[in-house]
C-alpha cells in the first residue's frame, strides 16, 4: 500500500508538523522532515472534513498525520504514558497512516480557534467534554468534533485534536522503510 503525500496545495490545509520540529513534548524534532502522509481511506475523509470545514469559513491545520513506527517508538521511550500514546507494541492508528491531529483555523485571519489547550497537551484538561476549559473551547471542540465525524472520522477521548478511522485497528503498520526517504530522525 502506498500512503498518499498530503501538501496545503493540494489539499487545502495547513501543515504544522510538531514533531518536525522542536515544539512537541519532547523538546527535540522527532521527524528529519515535514512530510506528511495518509492512508488513501483517510486521505478521502480528509478531503471531505476540508470541504465541510471551507462551508463554515474554517482550514484544518494539520499537526501529526502518519507517522513511522521507529517514530512512535522515540515518542514511547520518551514518555511511556498509555493515556496519550499508543503502545508501539501494539502500534498506533498514526503508525497505520489513518489517524490525524489538527485544529480549526478561522480561514480569513488564519487564527486558530480556542480549543483550552495547545496540542499534545497531556492533561485532563486535553480530554474531550472537559467542562474546565472555557465554554468558547467547548464549543469550539463540539464544531471539530461534528465536522470530523461527519467526515468519517472517530475521536480519541482523551485529545481533542486526535481523530482516526474507526476501523483504524484493521490497517497494517507502516515504518520509514515504506517512505521514498525516512522521516524519523536519528
Amino acid at each position: 500500500m502506498t500512503l498518499i503525500p498530503i501538501s496545503e496545495a493540494a489539499h487545502r490545509v495547513e501543515i504544522d508538523l510538531k514533531y518536525a520540529t522542536p515544539d512537541n513534548f519532547t523538546g527535540k524534532p522527532v521527524y528529519a522532515q515535514a512530510d506528511c502522509y495518509l492512508h488513501p481511506e483517510a486521505e478521502k475523509s480528509l478531503r471531505v472534513a476540508v470541504e465541510l470545514a471551507a462551508v463554515q469559513g474554517w482550514r484544518l491545520r494539520i499537526f501529526d498525520a502518519f507517522r513511522p513506527s521507529q517514530a512512535q517508538w522515540k515518542l514511547w521511550n520518551h514518555t511511556p504514558d498509555p493515556e496519550f500514546l499508543a503502545d508501539p507494541r501494539r502500534g498506533s492508528p498514526h503508525s497505520r497512516g489513518v489517524a490525524i491531529d489538527l485544529t480549526l483555523i478561522d480561514a480569513a485571519s488564519g487564527e486558530a480557534l480556542d480549543m483550552g489547550t495547545g496540542f499534545d497537551a497531556f492533561t485532563p484538561l486535553s480530554h474531550h467534554g472537559n467542562t474546565e476549559v472555557s465554554a468558547q473551547a467547548q464549543k469550539n471542540r463540539m464544531l471539530l468534533i461534528g465536522l470530523m465525524t461527519i467526515a468519517g472520522w472517530d475521536f480519541y477521548r482523551n485529545e481533542w485534536w486526535h481523530y482516526q478511522l474507526f476501523d483504524s485497528r484493521d490497517y497494517a503498520l507502516f515504518g520509514d522503510d515504506d517512505l521514498p526517504r525516512p522521516m524519523t530522525a536519528p
